[in-house]
């Protein structure tokens, strides 16, 4: 099945286009198997998408929402992926979700990812919705080109759970999902904006090597076919 490509004619609209679907998914897991997990991404982009999803009636106490990956950072930083979450999306309606951090208050970035992997292995697997972003350089989670645990992150052979990244690309040390644990999502979601995340899409979409563009192993390898969100 291939990845399918979802347009919108700006921002708001993909916003509240998106909430509408991680709403029925997320509905659908609750009435399926009693509750539902959703892991999301960082940045700027998902800012509307949060606030959207966060005014949906759903059943929010059973909704566990984690993160695809964090900065090693405490929770009230202002670059936390924790707190953007805490900000925008665990308001209104969504307030009493359950979320899931990532980040630890630990000796080592090493402690802190073994502690978020083992919270991780008691959700079940896998998630019913991943929301991934992508950076200009092809990076999505936190896969960085030239990452120093590149190739084991983006590895199947590499459990489920929450490893350590470190990159020229990524600032702080990183805590991120394994490739394992986000590809079979039952929904897998690329959210990108502007006309320069299109042209990285194309970029990544045409022949190339995963290390140079990481979103590759996503878009080429996936289980779950992924849903492109993308506006001008």
């Amino acid at each position: 099945m291939a990845n399918r490509l979802h347009e919108f004619k700006d921002t708001a609209a993909l916003a509240e286009g998106l909430a509408d679907t991680v709403a029925a998914a997320l509905k659908a897991a609750i009435a399926e198997r009693g509750a539902a997990t959703i892991a999301v991404s960082g940045g700027s982009t998902p800012k509307q998408f949060f606030k959207a999803l966060s005014a949906r009636a759903l059943d929010w106490p059973k909704v566990t929402v984690t993160l695809v990956d964090e900065r090693f950072v405490p929770a009230d930083n202002a670059r936390s992926n924790h707190l953007l979450v805490a900000e925008n999306l665990l308001q209104g309606n969504a307030a009493s979700a359950r979320f899931l951090p990532l980040y630890r208050q630990a000796a080592t970035i090493e402690e802190a990812a073994r502690l978020a992997s083992g919270d991780i292995a008691a959700v079940a697997a896998p998630f019913d919705v991943v929301i991934l972003g992508m950076g200009n350089d092809g990076h999505t989670a936190s896969f960085f080109p030239g990452g120093d645990r590149l190739a084991e992150a983006l590895s199947l052979d590499t459990p489920r759970g929450v490893i350590t990244m470190e990159a020229e690309g990524a600032g702080e040390p990183r805590l991120t999902l394994t490739f394992s644990s986000l590809q079979d999502a039952r929904l897998l979601v690329l959210h990108i904006e502007g006309q320069a995340k299109k042209d990285t899409l194309d970029k990544a979409l045409s022949a190339g090597a995963e290390v140079e563009m990481p979103v590759r192993a996503v878009l080429n390898r996936a289980r779950t076919p992924v849903d492109i969100y993308w506006a001008p």
